[in-house]
């Protein structure tokens, strides 16, 4: 039991065990460390005031909490600021000096350490990963271009700023995942990090959760590329291809979605995604939904006698399944655009074409036998780039272009046959 003499040298009052009045006003700067360490429990909560309103409450199990008693409005207050000796005493002056600051502006130190904790709680929840996350979950995108994506993502960007709250990611940071992506990663990869994450920023900006998109400032630090766009196939170089995949020992599910690119100059994701649904063989009809296209209008395109050929052989082999041409490993998803990659590569073929250059070859013959633009570009299902004329033309031209795409057909057959001398001449609107 504490004598009366050590509660004086405390400053701590026998009444109560509570500080006096006057020891509450008084400053006591003299106390120190060593007494607040000294001063034992008792079978009641007592004081021991340090000055200006600051205080040391000692509990009965031995427990010692800093308290600080302020007025605001004309009304008594008390806040806490942490255990003793975790906090030192002069780091509880330091805390009540930083509220007394807060009180002459009006506001409670308890409501503003509250405010001051559930922000640090959103910052946190308001991880870079997590507003990415979000973002990509937010895009008109397929599920495969979503996952694409993510991919990305998880294995060059989350890694270094997925779980530091988008408000501290720094230019700096930005810069060193740029150059670890264009050295490991390669130069596309890197560009499109760039891209991804200064849309995500923006969002993040855009929603609050960002003051300032860090991927501007280091936007030109690593140049790209210049693109290497494939040039067009012969119609020599077109046989030879056609009939080297013909020829091709590999998986015939491959060849077949490959010839049916050609065939249709779909794009190469349209051909390995298609569902057996989207086909009507009898009308030679291939409709592909508005959420597979790029563009997000349904796409019809006619199928020349050939594709429907093909469609039929291949209907024996997967028409029970989803997809035209499952994947291999999983039959209920459908096959990947790299199969097409790794045949080419096998024939090599894969530094001289690439799949999507169908599409651009197509174009540029389809071009020279004089057919109409318009059918050229709506059979590759492309925006008129005009925006008054994109208003008023809504023409589908599919019987025009299933004129066309027989043709185009009947060419491939005897460009692979070697007749690369036939000059095609363009047949007449169909009526």
């Amino acid at each position: 039991m504490q004598t009366t003499e050590t509660r004086a040298n405390t400053g701590v009052s026998p009444e109560n065990h509570a500080p006096s009045s006057t020891q509450n006003r008084a400053p006591r700067r003299g106390i120190s460390d060593a007494a607040l360490r000294a001063a034992k429990p008792n079978d009641k909560p007592y004081k021991i005031a340090v000055g200006d309103g600051l205080y040391l409450e000692v509990k009965p199990n031995g427990s010692k909490l800093w308290r600080w008693k302020y007025r605001l409005l004309g009304k008594e207050n008390r806040c806490s600021f942490g255990k003793y000796p975790n906090l030192s005493l002069k780091e509880a002056r330091d805390a009540m000096e930083a509220a007394r600051k807060l009180v002459k502006k009006g506001i409670h130190p308890a409501q503003q350490k509250q405010l001051d904790r559930l922000k640090a709680g959103l910052e946190q929840a308001n991880t870079f990963e997590a507003i990415a996350r979000e973002w990509v979950a937010l895009r008109d995108w397929e599920e495969i271009t979503k996952k694409r994506r993510i991919n990305i993502l998880e294995r060059v960007v989350f890694p270094p700023i997925g779980k530091l709250p988008a408000k501290q990611v720094a230019p700096v940071h930005i810069l060193d995942i740029l150059k670890r992506a264009d050295k490991n990663n390669g130069n596309s990869v890197c560009q499109e990090a760039k891209r991804t994450m200064s849309a995500i920023f923006e969002f993040a900006v855009a929603t609050l959760r960002a003051d300032t998109d860090p991927v501007y400032p280091v936007r030109k630090a690593i140049a790209a590329n210049k693109t290497q766009h494939k040039r067009p196939l012969t119609t020599v170089e077109i046989g030879e291809l056609l009939k080297a995949v013909d020829g091709h020992g590999g998986n015939y599910q491959t060849q077949c979605a490959f010839n049916l690119m050609w065939l249709t100059l779909a794009r190469p994701s349209e051909v390995v995604e298609a569902e057996w649904a989207e086909f009507d063989l009898e009308a030679a009809v291939w409709r592909i939904p508005s959420e597979r296209m790029k563009k997000r209008k349904e796409h019809l395109i006619p199928l020349p006698h050939q594709a429907v050929t093909l469609l039929k052989g291949m209907h024996t082999l997967t028409g029970t399944k989803k997809h035209l041409f499952p994947h291999r490993d999983d039959r209920t998803k459908p096959m990947v655009t790299a199969s097409f990659r790794q045949m080419l590569h096998v024939l090599d073929w894969s530094g001289k074409f690439s799949p999507h250059a169908t599409r651009t070859t197509g174009s540029t013959r389809l071009n020279e036998m004089g057919y109409s633009p318009d059918w050229i570009e709506r059979q590759l299902a492309h925006e008129e780039p005009n925006a008054v004329r994109r208003t008023y033309n809504h023409a589908d031209y599919f019987k025009d272009r299933a004129v066309m795409m027989q043709q185009w057909a009947d060419l491939l057959n005897q460009w692979k046959k070697g007749e690369s001398n036939v000059i095609p001449i363009k047949q007449e609107r169909a009526a």
